[in-house]
């Protein structure tokens, strides 16, 4: 325990600090401008800002191409001492290493020592030890900072060595993109994602696209969408919606109803997620019109409403005045046995005080207290059980 806190103290003694990579090698930084076709996988560590810099090709590993910068011998020295001893403490304590290997990343991070972290984690991939929760901290840390490339590079080792990523590893990619304006680069990454990705490459991209729209950079989602067969991807039907609902989201009806007709030009089949998608949103903007043709088509295309689609229906109905209809289908609904969720009974009881049906608003008020909780938690739990 005492060396390794020594091994820590020295780490963050070192004088490296985290430049980004356009600081690092002349000329990457500009835009439109990427000089290498794989991505950089180690950075310089332990030299000074006022450090002449002198990078070379050292090494590939699998399909990347290792960069690394010559600093100050000493310098040098120094950072592969501390890096040693934590590979030491890593090894001599295999069943704690994840959790120790961890820890100090996250120091690393938070002192901005992202170069020296970054080093330390491909010390141990070397060796064979790949620290997934490791990489996810230094992903943060990087998105937090907008360091694109960097955010990339540990993105793809997680995807390469680490399989299957969590909603949160693409949503840390998206916020690196934050602040980026050169749209290049992200069309370039995200190609290189794919490629590796294969044959889950229509997956991952779903999920970058998610991952944009969630962070609310809707133009960037949009783009990837749109470059997706260039990356040599086919759409399916969870692309579409993802889609469908960015563009329903932000009020775009009319691109939304165009892609919803690419999709069946495509030859793909709407869900019901996807007519839930139209309708939820038509209902968000007060398009009765247009709800009404999404529901027929529904219907005549033989998709069986669930509990999303009787609430936009309803509420719909109830907000044009068209009560009875709202509550033709309130009682259809319950003739199927799908059970009314807590928010259909207050939107009926809300448009049934407007119109002055005291009576219906009673009825129903007591009929919702009287539901037993375990089908209103169900109900509840209904739109995150059909993702």
């Amino acid at each position: 325990m005492v060396a390794t806190t020594r091994c820590f103290k020295l780490l963050l003694r070192c004088k490296g600090t985290f430049n980004s990579y356009s600081s690092l090698i002349p000329g990457w930084g500009k835009r439109g401008h990427y000089p290498h076709d794989n991505y950089i996988t180690s950075i310089p560590v332990g030299f000074p800002c006022i450090c002449l810099l002198y990078p070379t090709v050292s090494k590939i590993v699998g399909n990347y191409k290792l960069l690394a910068t010559q600093a100050a011998p000493d310098e040098e020295e120094v950072t592969d001492e501390v890096l040693n001893q934590i590979l030491a403490t890593c090894e001599n304590m295999p069943k704690s290493s994840g959790k120790t290997c961890n820890a100090y990343v996250h120091k690393l991070c938070k002192a901005g020592n992202l170069s020296m972290a970054i080093r330390l984690l491909q010390s141990l991939r070397d060796k064979n030890i790949f620290i997934a929760d490791a990489y996810n901290t230094l992903l943060a840390a990087a998105a937090e900072r907008n360091e694109i490339v960097l955010s990339f590079q540990i993105f793809k080792d997680l995807l390469v060595f680490h399989g299957p990523l969590s909603s949160t590893c693409y949503l840390n990619l998206a916020r690196s993109f934050v602040k980026a304006n050169d749209c290049t680069a992200l069309i370039r990454f995200v190609k290189q994602v794919s490629e590796l990705a294969f044959p889950s490459s229509t997956t991952v991209i779903n999920r970058i696209i998610l991952a944009f729209a969630e962070c609310r950079q809707i133009e960037k989602a949009l783009l990837v969408f749109n470059q997706i067969k260039s990356f040599g991807c086919k759409p399916d039907v969870i692309t579409y919606n993802i889609i469908l609902d960015i563009l329903g989201r932000a009020g775009r009806v009319d691109e939304m109803v165009h892609e919803f007709a690419s999709m069946k030009e495509a030859g793909l089949v709407p869900d019901i997620i996807t007519y839930n998608t139209i309708l939820n949103n038509l209902r968000k903007l007060g398009r009765l019109d247009m709800c009404l043709v999404f529901f027929r088509e529904m219907s005549d295309t033989g998709v069986e409403p669930d509990l999303l689609t009787y609430r936009a229906m309803i509420e719909i109905f109830g907000r044009s005045g068209n009560i009875n209809e709202a509550l033709r289908l309130f009682s259809e609904m319950k003739q199927r046995q799908i059970y009314p969720s807590v928010y259909i009974y207050r939107s009926l009881i809300c448009i049934l005080k407007k119109v002055g049906k005291v009576d219906l608003v009673i009825s129903f008020s007591e009929e919702m207290k009287s539901s037993s909780l375990s089908d209103i938690a169900a109900t509840e739990n209904f739109k995150q059980k059909r993702r």
